[in-house]
């Protein structure tokens, strides 16, 4: 029986240090995400986080062929976008939806194409569309933590303006706030987090993890700052889930992760029920 407490207590300690960066790097984006989430569910945005995934691989393409620093690559691109669609949003020519779906399918089928180019490179698309969490180096972990701080430092600052422009447009314009301002600069911050997150939850479900755990705090938050928090709680107990059943069980990391989140989504909707 010793034996086998002290194999089990051996198992756990070498999971826990070979998922130490993976943990680190997943708690930072979760943490993160929980607030500007919470913004993209206020402002029924989530179509345009996907339009930002479906960028970040072009930004990725790009970063190959020019030869430059991926994050770099990826976060000008994810950037680019947002003041695209902006600009083209307050000239309204075109529906906010109908945008949205030109630029994420023209985003995305350039960057498949560039991806074409490149002959002498190898690129794992899987590991970047569905991510790759296992894989984080130290370098990794200052780029992630580095966006974090930035982030949560600008959300801090702007939070109150952000706020009042995704409950009542009109109302904060009344108040003084800048729409336009506000608007672009929530764009700009969830197109550095998906830069951020992209190599590992994945350009196609990252902003899963922005969406599913600040749904899941809407139905027990009082307040917009709870939601908030508890949104970012909510992300890190998935992270911490979804790497413990992709080591017990060999899945994706990325995928897991947001199927974590899901579950605790349905099971929020059940708890509310009843």
């Amino acid at each position: 029986m010793l034996k086998f407490v002290l194999t089990i207590h051996t198992v756990t300690i070498t999971m826990i240090e070979f998922l130490l960066p993976s943990i680190a790097a997943g708690i930072g984006i979760a943490i993160i995400a929980g607030p500007l989430g919470s913004f993209v569910v206020w402002r029924r945005m989530a179509y345009f986080g996907d339009t930002l995934a479906h960028a970040s691989l072009l930004g990725l393409a790009l970063g190959f062929l020019l030869d430059i620093n991926l994050y770099f690559a990826l976060l000008i691109c994810c950037l680019g976008l947002a003041i695209i669609l902006v600009t083209m949003q307050r000239q309204k020519l075109i529906a906010t939806d109908t945008l949205l779906g030109i630029l994420a399918h023209s985003s995305l089928s350039l960057g498949l194409i560039a991806v074409s180019f490149l002959d002498n490179v190898r690129i794992d698309l899987m590991s970047y569309l569905f991510g790759d969490l296992l894989a984080v180096s130290p370098m990794d972990l200052w780029f992630i933590w580095s966006g974090v701080i930035a982030v949560s430092g600008l959300v801090y600052l702007f939070w109150r303006p952000l706020l009042s422009s995704s409950v009542n447009e009109e109302l904060a314009s009344v108040e003084g706030v800048n729409i336009e301002l506000m608007r672009l600069i929530l764009m700009l911050l969830i197109g550095v987090v998906i830069a951020v997150g992209m190599k590992f939850v994945g350009a196609l479900i990252m902003t899963s993890l922005m969406i599913i755990p600040a749904a899941t705090s809407r139905r027990v938050a009082k307040t917009p700052e709870q939601m908030a928090l508890i949104a970012s709680s909510i992300g890190i107990i998935c992270v911490l889930t979804g790497l413990s059943f992709s080591w017990q069980f060999d899945t994706p990391a990325g995928p897991s992760v947001v199927v974590s989140a899901t579950m605790m989504f349905m099971l929020s909707q059940w708890i509310k029920q009843r």
